[in-house]
């Protein structure tokens, strides 16, 4: 069955129409690409794709009436700037029909999300939110951050804004709770408490140190807890503790004296009071310059969870309305909407908006400007806090571009890059090698285009042969899939961790596919591996030079080189670990991880699998003869 924002949910009609000619971005080609489509569009709702020359998608729009809707791109007088040069790239065009212009909300935002569109506000930001999930598949309740797609059975509790504030808060519930965070097969595996015990952070369910209706009563205390009932709870303790007291258990009365200097700790931390709010997220938005910055605020059973700031992009020449109904869609194509949202300003489409939440969530979702009270106070303090975060990142712009300008300076680009890419090798001994690419630019790292390159034809103790291989690929690729350089997947400036050996092999291969244009530089470490600021530079001509110690641009460079530094050892050590839990089982076809486990539960270990005759094979539970007899002839093959 599918989910209530899936694509195959809609009734989809696709239609494409194309007008044949120049690529050259034409004004009147584009509008009579769009008048042929006119001829035969519907009035029905839905969503439509405006497509380049070579098929990229320039922009995605819904509307109510389609046709009402796409006339508004013929009169290109009345468009602005921006909406009339998409329109000039404009030669092709997709419908999707859709049953109500709120399924044509839902599908705008996770095709947005899909193609990125050049001409579309969009939401950019590559991490996705954390949540603390309880978990309700095993006897004793497991409590775990957890990220992605909620498929296991449990409670979940969030957005959080950060990995940080759910740390802390984990940590303050462990100790609150003693709920165990173990995985199930240690939990099986143990036959002492662990260390997590003797810190008072865990009740120790593993080995019977409590019973399974006091855990139980643990879990039941943290789920109110976390459901915003913190004073039934404390109250709770507090008497535990006094009774123990009464008893002289006195230790008793210090463990729970404990749990309420956590429950105390989580309590003091919330940076606003949202007592009485219940669950709402709350959004307000700031402009200037040019620049529009959204600030979240999380608040859940009256606790604030964090707040996040966003800085949506392809935000110029549209109205702050649109901008912030398109970062309310995109936003909660993922994550779950509260009971209540809060904005800083009245939106056209709020109605549209309300019922599109609710569809997601699953049931009332109420979207509204508070005018007094609490909730009027959390929103100004919202409204504050995107002023703040907005002339931090203006700042941070300006140093941002006098340090792009000193860099295309430095190796004599013609302009500040918009594209850094730099790229780095790991292994160990020659064993699982692979190469790094991350990317920066003016808004900072880009880790959404961050790449690794598992190394396949050189030899993975030749540094040289391993730069060969990772830019034959990444450029040979760019070449095919962007040839005239204008998707803005070419980089500007390419920094290679590495001496003039690198280099050298790097620009041999760039040669030998015809690319001359791309400027390289090598970043090899000073006498003290780079520690000193005394890194040597090297140029495509031969020129090595050093920038003083203390010199920005130097401190830039760093960072990058830091940075693939960073992302190439722990893709490799990723790669590593897997790499340790294989089995030789996992190269027979056609045996999946049941049988796996299956057959390595009968015989012990994969040598004794590869060495079993075929009768003692058929004779593993869970093991047919068709498979024992595939397994046989893997290792017994002639």
């Amino acid at each position: 069955m599918s989910s209530p924002n899936s694509p195959d949910r809609f009734n989809e009609e696709k239609s494409t129409y194309t007008v044949r000619g120049s690529d050259a971005p034409d004004l009147e080609m584009g509008v009579a690409a769009i008048r042929n489509v006119l001829k035969t569009l519907p009035t029905r709702p839905g969503v439509y794709r405006m497509l380049d020359a070579r098929g990229e998608v320039l922009y995605v729009g819904k509307a109510r009436a389609l046709k009402n809707r796409v006339t508004n791109y013929t009169q290109v007088d009345r468009l602005p700037k921006r909406l009339q040069r998409m329109v000039a790239q404009t030669r092709s065009m997709t419908i999707v029909t859709t049953n109500n212009e709120a399924e044509a909300l839902l599908l705008e935002a996770q095709l947005i999300k899909r193609y990125r569109p050049a001409y579309n506000v969009l939401l950019r930001d590559d991490k996705s939110f954390p949540f603390i999930l309880l978990r309700q598949d095993h006897d004793y309740a497991r409590i775990q951050k957890h990220r992605g797609a909620r498929k296991i059975k449990g409670d979940y509790y969030g957005p959080f804004a950060s990995a940080g504030s759910v740390n802390n808060t984990l940590n303050a519930l462990q100790k609150l709770f003693l709920l165990r965070s173990c995985t199930d097969s240690f939990f099986r595996a143990r036959d002492r408490p662990c260390l997590l015990y003797q810190i008072k952070r865990c009740s120790a369910p593993c080995v019977g140190r409590i019973e399974q209706n006091a855990y139980a009563e643990l879990v039941a205390d943290a789920k109110a807890f976390l459901a915003g009932k913190s004073t039934q709870v404390q109250a709770k303790l507090g008497a535990q503790m006094q009774a123990a007291a009464e008893n002289m258990d006195f230790e008793l009365a210090a463990v729970i004296r404990d749990r309420l200097r956590a429950l105390t700790f989580i309590q003091g931390s919330q940076a606003i009071n949202a007592e009485g709010v219940g669950d709402a997220d709350i959004f307000a938005m700031a402009c200037k310059n040019g620049v529009i910055g959204i600030q979240a605020f999380f608040i859940r059973g009256g606790q604030n969870w964090g707040h996040r700031s966003f800085f949506p992009a392809h935000t110029a020449d549209v109205p702050e309305d649109e901008v912030l109904t398109s970062f309310l869609t995109q936003f909660y194509e993922e994550v779950p909407p509260a009971r209540t949202v809060f904005v800083d300003r009245e939106l056209p489409e709020a109605a549209l908006l309300a019922d599109v939440m609710t569809v997601q969530a699953g049931r009332k979702v109420d979207l509204s400007v508070p005018q007094r009270g609490t909730r009027r106070r959390l929103l100004d303090q919202a409204k504050r806090n995107a002023e703040e975060a907005l002339d931090r990142r203006l700042a941070e712009s300006t140093t941002q571009a006098k340090l792009l300008q000193e860099v295309a300076d430095l190796f004599n680009l013609p302009e500040p890059p918009d594209r850094i890419e730099i790229y780095d090798n790991s292994h160990i001994q020659g064993t699982n090698a692979l190469g790094a690419m991350v990317v920066a630019g003016p808004e900072g790292f880009r880790k959404g285009q961050y790449r690794k390159f598992n190394i396949k034809t050189a030899a993975t103790d030749d540094d040289y042969a391993m730069m060969r291989e990772v830019f034959q690929r990444r450029f040979a690729r760019a070449a095919a899939e962007d040839p005239d350089r204008d998707a803005g997947e070419w980089p500007d400036l390419v920094l290679i961790d590495g001496g003039k050996g690198q280099l050298n092999a790097v620009k041999g291969v760039l040669e030998e596919m015809g690319i001359e244009d791309v400027c390289l530089v090598g970043i090899a470490k000073g006498p003290h591996h780079g520690r000193d600021g005394r890194e040597v530079f090297h140029l495509l001509d031969g020129r090595e030079f050093q920038l003083p110690v203390n010199a920005p641009v130097l401190f830039y460079l760093q960072r990058l080189r830091d940075e693939v530094h960073r992302f190439a050892i722990g893709a490799h050590r990723a790669k590593r670990a897997k790499a340790i839990g294989a089995s030789p089982l996992d190269e027979v076809p056609g045996i999946g991880p049941a049988r796996k486990k299956a057959l390595l539960m009968h015989f012990g270990t994969a040598r004794a699998v590869r060495g079993a005759s075929l009768e003692d094979l058929q004779k593993a539970p869970g093991v047919s003869a068709a498979v024992a007899r595939q397994v046989h002839d893997f290792y017994h093959a002639k």
